[in-house]
């Protein structure tokens, strides 16, 4: 009898409860928190004991690339954790109905809101993209935060407010979230979710195990670290090879070139700063003082600040990284859209304030 009971314990070993999985995953979280926040003096540590120049530009490139990888994949983990979680409270039909496409329209404002509030460079901005993609959003919707969290946040603007004053700041404020809209509302209605890559439509058709409503709080955790696994382990690669060339373009970049095409009176000129500005790869903190530089040595305000929204929103690491999500043609889409309304705000702000 007491050897039954024996040989039953151990073919049904005692699962951690509830309250511990709640526990370990606060510890979790607050844990990435307080990780997070040191990645840049992290960073700065690990270039100073590096044998390079401070200073120069290989050091700024190591700092960069040794900032963002963890700070890239830490965002992915942590929103594609949470976005899993959120999905086990819905069903595809509960999914369908709250973000049904009549409410693409206002999905796409709410969206732009979103990501003016989230203050995040194009490839930071990628894994809630994903997150959103493979919860089920809209894809027009998905584009719109995608476009407006590297463009148009607080940061930019306060930036911008306080090198080139609140009629600047405000129009370039009311321009980004135009692109924003109009771009993902367009793009979503062409209807081109299928030609988002198989993995990504496979991880917005799979349907839950258990019904939604049934689901215990330990199995919604564990389906927030199974969507880790299978988004993450996916892109990871992706995104180390998209911030290594950022981190090249970020400390190479001939400023001196770029202020030289730019500076000049002809019609060419923001479509080739937009050009000039795809394969580059900053944030918007880190953009405004090369913003400042080259408006300080005679370039246009329209054509700069088209080549600063080009390099934050259409970046090419950022493409490098959706790639793993999009098609080329959907990506081709993407980039046409945004560089069109990118395009009217260079000659707009030209025409109006030079």
């Amino acid at each position: 009898m007491t050897d039954g009971i024996s040989l039953a314990d151990h073919k049904h070993p005692q699962t951690p409860s509830p309250l511990r999985w709640g526990i370990s995953t606060v510890a979790a979280v607050a844990l990435w928190f307080a990780v997070y926040g040191q990645l840049a003096a992290f960073s700065e540590w690990v270039v100073s004991w590096l044998p390079i120049a401070t200073g120069s530009h290989l050091a700024e490139a190591a700092q960069f690339f040794i900032y963002d990888t963890p700070k890239v994949l830490m965002l992915l983990t942590l929103v594609v954790f949470a976005m899993g979680v959120v999905r086990s409270f819905f069903s595809a039909e509960r999914t369908r109905a709250l973000l049904a496409g009549k409410r693409e329209g206002l999905g796409n404002i709410a969206a732009a809101g979103l990501g003016v509030l989230t203050p995040f460079c194009s490839c930071s901005a990628v894994p809630l993209f994903v997150g959103f993609v493979s919860a089920g959003v809209p894809l027009g919707v998905t584009f719109s935060f995608l476009i407006a969290a590297p463009m148009v946040n607080e940061v930019a603007l306060g930036l911008l407010f306080a090198l080139l004053g609140w009629k600047v700041a405000l129009t370039y404020l009311g321009l980004g979230l135009a692109i924003a809209i109009i771009a993902g509302w367009t793009i979503g209605r062409l209807h081109l979710e299928g030609w988002l890559e198989e993995w990504v439509r496979n991880v917005r058709t799979e349907t839950l195990e258990l019904p939604v409503d049934d689901m215990a709080l330990v199995d919604r955790i564990k389906a927030g670290l199974e969507a880790v696994r299978d988004i993450v382990g996916k892109v990871w690669i992706w995104i180390i090879a998209g911030i290594a060339m950022g981190a090249l373009i970020h400390g190479y970049a001939p400023a001196e070139l770029l202020a030289s095409i730019m500076g000049r009176d002809a019609w060419w000129s923001v479509p080739a700063a937009v050009i000039i500005g795809i394969p580059m790869y900053s944030n918007a903190a880190g953009i405004i003082p090369v913003v400042e530089a080259l408006l300080a040595k005679g370039a246009a305000l329209g054509t700069v600040l088209a080549f600063m929204m080009s390099v934050i929103a259409l970046s090419l690491p950022e493409m490098i990284i959706l790639r793993k999500v999009l098609s080329l043609k959907l990506i081709m889409v993407f980039v046409g859209v945004v560089a069109t309304g990118i395009l009217a705000v260079g000659f707009i702000f030209n025409a109006l304030f030079t």
